[in-house]
Formats: C-alpha cells, structure tokens, sequence
C-alpha cells in the first residue's frame, strides 16, 4: 500500500514555473514506476510524464515535452515534476500516481489527493 500526498500547486502567470512534489509513505516507494497525470474542468485525466523505479528512464507528453521535468528521489519517498515555461492550457489539478511504467492510467494502483495548478494569460 502506498499513500501519496502532493503539494506545490498554485497559481502563477503564463511563462513561469512551479515545483510539484508527491510525498509517499510505505517502504515500498523505489519499486513503483510513478507518473504524473492532470486533469482540466471538464476533460478526462490525461498523462503528463512518467519514470521508472529506479528513475533511470522517463517519458513525457508531447505537449510538455521540453517544459517538464519528471524526477524521484528514493531516499525521501518523493516525486517531483518541475514545470517551467507553463501556458494558460496547463491550468489542471495535477495528480501523481505510483505503478507500472507507462501512459494509461489504469497502469497505476494508488493515486494522490491532486493539486491545483492555475496559469493565467
């Protein structure tokens, strides 16, 4: 079991950057790929990026790519997702989710509570 908390949404104007963490509890941490997932008003949830347990591969959407950056550290039971250059369309609660590396959601077991991040124009 693994329980998931993320934090470091908010709101920011057009062109800015945020840091969004998912803090994880169980010991278990390291052997789940994570992925970071969003979902705007309306929409489905959608993939953003993924990595591996051990952190050594990662995969993005299209429409972050070169933007977003998806990292893990093992030792403190923590993903990250640093977005830079963010755009009005990335306004979404942003979701992590630990499980098997990949793009489907029904990939991944456990799921955060979500944070909002708003980007205004």
């Amino acid at each position: 079991q693994v329980q998931m908390v993320e934090s470091g949404g908010g709101l920011v104007q057009a062109g800015g950057s945020l840091r969004l963490s998912c803090a994880a509890s169980g010991r278990t941490f390291s052997s789940y790929a994570m992925g970071w997932f969003r979902q705007a008003p309306g929409k489905e949830r959608r993939f953003v990026a993924t990595i591996t347990a051990s952190g050594g591969s990662t995969y993005y959407a299209d429409s972050v790519k070169g933007r977003f950056t998806i990292s893990r550290d093992n030792a403190k039971n923590t993903v990250y997702l640093q977005m830079n250059s963010l755009k009005p369309e990335d306004t979404a609660v942003y979701y992590c989710a630990a499980g098997n590396y990949g793009l489907g959601y029904d990939l991944y077991d456990y799921w955060g509570q979500g944070t909002q991040v708003t980007v205004s124009s």
